[in-house]
């Protein structure tokens, strides 16, 4: 409540000491000078004071000095000055002899009649254990965070680790077919680890979609594109931040793309190839895209490769209830996936 109800002057002053000096809340019955007037049992145990020694003295006199403070001080003018409830002003209480506490401080005008005079309830909250456990959890999630940060950068470490391996496998391997797989799985595994790169320089679980598609298509480029003037691999995303869950699956699905793309849109690896991954939110969910400016699609639909890679693209665009179509870009093929579910921004 912000007010007491009007009583008669006779009875005001009586009436308001009688709901103070009952109260259980720490509570202090002040008049138009702040001087206290009546003042709860619950106060005076909480501060070590005796009634008979404040009765009658400024509430910034009482003790020894402690309540003498800016805060309570700014809280007095902004009361009288609003005449209303002014809540939620903290300070740090410090008396002689005991701990530092963190108070929050309310004062409440009384809505009495003018021959009564004006005055104010201040109410007093000991907030210290409260703020102590909040500390207390900020710095287990700031500990979190980082022990996060470092999980995931040594995982991105050794997913680094593991494709090179696949990498030298691929060399040794006499086998063309082997090799290949070898080298899908490389590439599989830098994917994700470009996203744990990602992840481990943020503060957080959100990935921005359009950097993490700069550093994962310059990684598979790095490996796969010999030189860049003969096929050039682009991303074009908006400001898009997807969860980190979401963003494996669609690091997966343009990794596949973009592989199938280089295995079959350009299989004499002409000049003036183009690969563009393409990412923007939609007004009911997301739109991903690689199109190519290759040789295009085959001429009948079933001789489209339904191979491992294929496989994957449809598992995980299923799993993001995403709807993949694949178009001819003439000259090229378009593969789009457009999904339902909602990106974070």
């Amino acid at each position: 409540m912000d007010s007491f109800i009007p009583v008669g002057p006779t009875m005001a002053n009586g009436l308001g000491m009688a709901l103070v000096m009952s109260s259980t809340t720490p509570l202090v019955l002040l008049d138009g000078g702040w001087r206290v007037e009546a003042v709860s049992g619950s106060f005076c145990r909480a501060f070590g004071l005796d009634p008979v020694d404040i009765v009658g003295k400024p509430i910034f006199a009482i003790g020894g000095g402690e309540w003498n403070v800016p805060e309570l001080r700014a809280l007095k003018e902004a009361s009288a000055a609003l005449r209303t409830t002014v809540a939620n002003c903290e300070m740090d209480f410090v008396q002689q002899g005991c701990a530092p506490r963190q108070l929050v401080l309310s004062a409440h005008q009384l809505d009495l009649p003018d021959s009564a005079g004006n005055h104010a309830v201040l109410g007093v909250a000991d907030v210290t254990d409260l703020r102590r456990g909040e500390r207390i959890k900020d710095d287990l999630i700031h500990d979190k965070q980082l022990l996060l940060q470092e999980l995931r950068h040594r995982v991105a470490n050794s997913l680094q680790i593991i494709a090179s391996v696949l990498m030298q496998s691929a060399r040794h391997v006499q086998s063309e077919e082997a090799r290949n797989h070898l080298h899908d799985a490389q590439r599989r595994v830098m994917s994700i680890a470009t996203l744990q790169h990602q992840l481990a320089i943020s503060d957080s679980d959100d990935v921005p979609i359009g950097p993490y598609f700069e550093e994962l298509c310059k990684s598979i480029g790095a490996s796969l594109i010999g030189d860049p003037s003969a096929i050039r691999l682009t991303v074009d995303a908006d400001g898009t931040i997807m969860s980190s869950a979401m963003s494996i699956s669609l690091g997966l699905i343009v990794t596949e793309l973009v592989i199938n793309c280089l295995k079959h849109a350009f299989p004499d690896r002409r000049d003036g190839g183009i690969i563009a991954v393409d990412c923007h939110t939609t007004s009911t969910g997301w739109r991903l895209s690689v199109t190519d400016n290759g040789i295009g699609m085959p001429i009948s639909p079933a001789l489209i490769t339904r191979g491992l890679g294929t496989g994957i693209v449809n598992a995980l665009a299923k799993q993001l209830h995403g709807e993949v179509a694949i178009t001819d870009n003439t000259p090229g093929t378009r593969v789009t996936i457009v999904g339902q579910s909602a990106p974070l921004v």
